[in-house]
């Protein structure tokens, strides 16, 4: 395996009464998308904004692409494009002029910039805005431009920090589709976002910390494996939840029966071929049964699993 970009060792950070970041370790391959979820005040904002060196850590590194960003800050910041949660643009700027200041001040000169601020509008869907006032626009719209401001140097590092914040459904699955778009392009992408649903869809791997620790880390599958020992089942009949319950009470490896309507949830403890006989019997039976699957633990459910809630 290659390489990771992305390499944080050891960091802590400490503000009067609060350890904000603790012994904080991960790592990213180039090309993937994590999550990092932690509940408000874990030290998701500190983390990403050492990785930005927008702060200095009190122990620690972090490497981007082998250069550290206590030594090599200049180099790692070539590498980086960071997207605060919050989007102030300027006043009396169109959303053009917006790009071509932070192209301006990114280095590019000429035609090159000419050329990268519309290809990185255009990426962005935001041509048709171009004379549009940059303190005008949605606040979908508003994102789509923090973003294109982010990519104008062509970073290899993404660092999203509540990207999603606030925009309405199409917004966040148009926002989403761009996030696939510049991992498949390459792009490495670190984002934090309590939409946990959403964030699962996205993401190969998650980083959960509490308290400014890691508290669990790696690809979605595996961490459900690890929170989630036995299988849980949905099942939905066409009517008659109720004898479906009392048959299911009767049957082996069975737990904790829940009913919501027609749909009716269950532990089962036991191996793959006792499933399959159990909904066997279950139409042997005469349940009509329209729906019979394995549930997986969401994102969500591995956040309620891992953590404890505590803020500081």
């Amino acid at each position: 395996m290659s390489a990771p970009l992305l390499e944080v060792r050891g960091l802590c950070r400490s503000y009067p009464r609060v350890q904000a970041v603790h012994d904080l370790s991960f790592e990213m391959q180039r090309g993937a998308i994590m999550g990092f979820v932690g509940p408000n005040g874990a030290g998701k904002t500190t983390t990403m904004r050492i990785i930005a060196t927008l702060d200095v850590p009190d122990a620690g590194d972090v490497r981007i692409g082998g250069a550290s960003v206590l030594v090599e800050p200049r180099t790692a910041r070539l590498a980086i494009g960071y997207m605060a949660d919050q989007f102030h643009p300027y006043p009396n700027l169109d959303v053009l002029q917006y790009l071509d200041f932070f192209a301006r001040a990114y280095g590019l000169r000429g035609r090159q910039r000419l050329q990268t601020v519309r290809s990185v509008a255009s990426f962005c869907g935001l041509l048709e805005f171009a004379d549009r006032p940059a303190t005008g626009l949605s606040k979908g719209m508003g994102q789509r431009l923090h973003l294109a401001k982010t990519l104008l140097h062509d970073p290899q590092l993404l660092i999203l920090d509540e990207p999603a914040s606030g925009l309405d459904p199409r917004a966040r699955i148009e926002f989403r589709e761009l996030v696939r778009e510049l991992a498949a392009s390459g792009k490495s992408v670190l984002i934090s976002s309590h939409i946990l649903p959403e964030l699962g869809e996205m993401c190969d791997s998650v980083i959960v910390i509490e308290k400014g620790r890691r508290v669990v880390s790696g690809s979605i599958a595996d961490i459900q494996k690890s929170v989630q020992h036995e299988t849980v089942v949905l099942l939905r009949v066409l009517r008659a939840a109720d004898a479906a319950e009392r048959f299911l009470l009767t049957q082996p490896h069975v737990h904790e029966v829940a009913v919501d309507g027609p749909r009716l949830r269950f532990r089962f403890d036991g191996a793959d071929e006792a499933l399959g006989e159990l909904l066997a019997r279950a139409v042997a039976a005469g349940l009509v049964v329209i729906e019979f699957r394995r549930v997986e633990a969401d994102l969500e459910h591995i956040f309620l699993k891992t953590t404890q809630g505590n803020l500081q």
